[in-house]
C-alpha cells in the first residue's frame, strides 16, 4: 500500500509538472555567442524551467542572423542581450508592435562600444589615446601575418558591430595609414588578442565593448577620435550595411534589452513579466564575467552559480510563487 500511495504521489507530481510546462510550453531562448548573453540565455532557461515551468531551450544565436529570424518568423522566442547600435530595425520592429515586444532593458547602465588601446601604452605615449597617434604609429601594431602592415581588430563576421566597426575603419582612412582590418574569428579569438598582447606588453589597437571581464581584467582606453558623437548618422548610416558614405563619430551609450517575440508575452504573461525585471548592472555582470572566465565555467555551470550565490538579485524578478520554487531547485544544485 506505502509503494502504491508513493507511487500515485510521484504521478501526480509528475503530471503537476507536465501541466505546468504544457501552460507555459516550449520557449526558445537565442544563445548569442559572447559571454554576457551566454550567460543571461542559462540564466534564462534555468528560472524559465525551474520557476515557470516551462519547455525553455537554448538555440545557437548571434545577432544579425537572430535579429532577422525574429523579425521575418518571431522566432526564437527570446533574444536575451541586443545590442541598439548593432541592430536598430529590430528596434524599429518592435516599436511598431509586429512580431516582437521589447521587454526590459538587459543592461540597466547600458552598453559601451569603441576602439580600445591598452593603458600601459597611453602611459609610454600619451598620444595614441587618440586616433591621430594611432595612425602615425601604425607600424607598431604589428600584423600576425604581415609586419608590414599594421594589425586592427575588429568584430567576428556575422556580429552587428561587425558593419560599424568597418565603417568606421573606413571613414577613419585607416587603411591609407598602413592597418588592415584583421578578423579575430570569434569571441574568443578578439578577447585572446587582447590576452596575448598585455602577457608581453605589446600593442594592440581594436574594437571591444563593456561590460566585459576582458576589460575588467585589463586596463584599456578609448580611443578618442575628436569627433564627439553623431548619434542621428551612426544611427542611420553607420550600423546600416548599405552606408555610402560613412562619417566618424564616437560610438553612442548603446541601450541593451531584452527582446521577446509578441506571441509569447501573449501567451505566458507572468514568464514575459520576469524579462521586464530581469536586468543587470555593469558592475555585477564583469563581476560574474570575471569568475566564469577565472573558472573556465560555461554558460550552464555560471548561470547555477548565480542562482546559488546571488538570490538577493534574482529573486526581485520573480514572482513570489517562483522564487520558492528556484529556491528549492537551487538547494538541489
Amino acid at each position: 500500500m506505502k509503494k502504491m500511495m508513493i507511487g500515485a504521489m510521484s504521478l501526480v507530481a509528475a503530471l503537476a509538472t507536465s501541466q505546468a510546462a504544457e501552460a507555459c510550453g516550449k520557449v526558445t531562448i537565442a544563445d548569442m555567442n559572447w559571454s554576457s548573453a551566454e550567460l543571461m540565455a542559462n540564466v534564462d532557461m534555468f528560472i524559465l524551467k525551474n520557476g515557470y515551468g516551462c519547455d525553455a531551450e537554448l538555440v545557437p544565436g548571434d545577432t544579425m542572423p537572430t535579429g532577422t529570424s525574429m523579425i521575418e518568423k518571431g522566432e526564437p522566442d527570446v533574444a536575451p542581450e541586443m545590442w541598439t547600435n548593432s541592430f536598430p530595425q529590430i528596434f524599429k520592429d518592435a516599436g511598431e508592435g509586429k512580431k516582437l515586444r521589447i521587454a526590459g532593458k538587459s543592461l540597466s547602465d547600458g552598453g559601451e562600444e569603441g576602439f580600445w588601446v591598452p593603458e600601459y601604452l597611453v602611459k609610454q605615449n600619451p598620444e595614441l589615446a587618440t586616433i591621430e597617434g594611432i595612425m602615425k604609429n601604425a607600424k607598431m601594431f604589428k600584423h600576425p601575418e604581415d609586419p608590414d602592415l599594421g594589425a586592427f581588430y575588429g568584430c567576428p563576421a556575422g556580429w552587428g558591430c561587425q558593419i560599424s566597426s568597418g565603417h568606421l575603419f573606413k571613414s577613419l582612412k585607416l587603411a591609407d595609414a598602413g592597418f588592415d582590418y584583421v578578423d579575430p574569428g570569434s569571441g574568443a579569438g578578439l578577447s585572446g588578442s587582447i590576452a596575448k598582447a598585455y602577457t608581453g606588453e605589446k600593442p594592440w589597437f581594436g574594437y571591444y565593448w563593456a561590460p566585459t571581464a576582458v576589460l575588467g581584467k585589463y586596463k584599456m582606453v578609448m580611443v578618442d577620435f575628436g569627433s564627439g558623437v553623431d548619434a542621428e548618422h551612426f544611427k542611420g548610416c553607420l550600423s546600416q550595411k548599405d552606408c555610402e558614405e560613412p562619417k566618424t563619430s564616437m560610438y553612442p551609450p548603446s541601450p541593451v534589452y531584452t527582446v521577446t517575440a509578441s506571441d509569447f508575452a501573449s501567451k505566458n504573461p507572468q514568464a514575459y513579466d520576469y524579462f521586464t525585471k530581469r536586468s543587470f548592472t555593469n558592475a555585477q555582470m564583469n563581476e560574474l564575467l570575471a569568475w566564469k572566465e577565472e573558472e573556465q565555467a560555461d554558460g550552464g555551470i555560471a548561470a547555477e552559480h548565480f542562482i546559488k550565490n546571488y538570490e538577493a538579485i534574482w529573486s526581485k524578478w520573480v514572482s513570489g510563487d517562483a522564487a520558492a520554487k528556484l529556491k528549492k531547485a537551487a538547494n538541489n544544485l
